[in-house]
């Protein structure tokens, strides 16, 4: 199985922040910011907007601020 990249294809990206604590929130949730690249409170990343990204906002949306960049 292959996956294949769309040449020129830009995705838009999608600003990140961590605006709540952790503390508190199910493990799996605690996971989830790991992944996302988010380890401090007020810390800001800038992610793809896939679907793989969105599921993960989507799943601790609550502790977070989310814009376009």
């Amino acid at each position: 199985m292959t996956t294949e990249k769309k040449a020129g294809a830009a995705q838009p990206a999608l600003r990140i922040t961590l605006k709540r604590s952790p503390i508190g929130t199910p493990y799996k949730h605690r996971l989830v910011l790991r992944g996302l690249g988010l380890r401090k409170l007020n810390a800001t990343v800038s992610r793809p907007a896939t679907d793989q990204v969105k599921g993960m906002i989507a799943k601790v949306g609550y502790l977070l601020e989310v814009s376009p960049q």
